[in-house]
């Protein structure tokens, strides 16, 4: 008997779901239940075939039993090593790496030295840092916020650099971005699952958290929306996230990739809503049915991103097209849609 588990923490609504969908389905030889944990030793599987994760990012026990369990054969969604891994600012530089729009940031060290440092650890970092530069590179307003953080926690909106260095003096120990602000005209939150299964959910972060996802307004643009398809594919397949969520800030028609690092995503019914959850709770369970049946002992079965392959496999980031033989032209042009994303125009910093 294969066994699909969901580890969770104060969450119901969509881990009680997913199992009771999963059991549902009655899948020959595969069963979900709550992930039960009293013992672990090194090096000993958990007894899962897949593990979705939705509370280990606050539970450092949690990460390192993971890690272990995946190392022992279980396909950990997301994976654990990954997720220890990265962080906003790297997903950014990437992004831009692979032609997806982001807002101009910057990295900020710590107002406070960390636990156990001087300094004297700080000898390379030259202060005062050129704030001029900075300042001039992001612009006003922009977004102060921690640069591995979520769920909104320590995020500030900021005028000018006097009310910068006024909120960055109550930051203590957090290492933050300073992000240009992207005034938008339409906004979307989208899931990914399994790097192919994407949904589009029109939203807005300025209202309340129980409204976000109650918009109202015209219709997106049927081109806009597959641009914004294209772009959450593209980011999950090369962070290699098995289950994410990307925001989009639309700023003159073009998608600006927002928040794109939340593998263990919101998904309460009370928050996004009835189809929503239907729709996450479906595609959850199909696609941990699907891992499970995929799963084999003795092996990595892990999702690693297109990232990590190139790394590894010491191949550029993204492969030049191999030039073909000629062929006689066709009527038809590519569509707009058709076309690779153009990487957005560097204007001079506003002085």
């Amino acid at each position: 008997m294969k066994k699909i588990g969901i580890l969770f923490g104060q969450e119901r609504s969509f881990p009680e779901a997913v199992i009771e969908r999963i059991n549902q389905k009655a899948e020959k030889g595969i069963t979900a239940e709550a992930v039960k944990i009293d013992k672990i030793f090194q090096n000993a599987p958990l007894g899962y075939s897949v593990i979705i994760d939705r509370i280990s990012q606050d539970v450092p026990f949690y990460r390192a039993s993971l890690k272990n369990a995946a190392i022992t054969g279980t396909a950990v969604i997301n994976n654990p090593f990954w997720w220890s891994a990265d962080e906003k600012f790297f997903n950014n530089a990437l992004a831009e790496q692979i032609g997806v729009p982001v807002p101009k940031t910057a990295l900020i060290p710590s107002r406070e030295h960390p636990t156990g440092t001087t300094s004297e650890s700080f000898s390379n970092l030259e202060m005062p840092l050129d704030w001029d530069a900075i300042f001039e590179y992001v612009g006003f307003p922009a977004y102060m916020k921690p640069y591995d953080g979520g769920g909104w926690r320590d995020v500030y909106k900021l005028h000018n650099k006097e009310d910068f260095f006024d909120k960055h003096s109550g930051t203590k120990q957090l290492v933050m971005l300073l992000q240009e602000e992207i005034i938008f005209e339409e906004y979307f939150r989208c899931y990914c699952i399994g790097g192919k299964h994407v949904r589009i959910m029109q939203y807005d972060p300025r209202n309340p958290h129980h409204l976000r996802y109650a918009t109202e307004g015209k219709s997106p643009d049927p081109k806009l929306l597959k641009k914004v398809e294209e772009y959450t594919l593209k980011l999950c397949t090369y962070l290699g996230y098995d289950f994410n969520t990307v925001e989009f800030a639309v700023r003159n028609g073009v998608p600006i990739a927002i928040d794109f690092c939340n593998p263990a995503p919101d998904a309460d019914i009370k928050s996004v809503g009835q189809e929503n959850f239907d729709w996450v709770v479906e595609t959850t369970a199909n696609y941990a049915i699907e891992r499970a049946k995929a799963q084999k002992d003795g092996q990595d079965n892990l999702t690693w991103g297109e990232y990590i392959k190139a790394s590894v496999g010491n191949k550029p980031l993204i492969a030049k097209a191999t030039p073909k033989a000629a062929k006689t032209p066709t009527v038809k042009k590519a569509t707009a849609a058709e076309k690779a994303p153009a990487k957005p125009k560097k204007t001079a910093p506003k002085k």
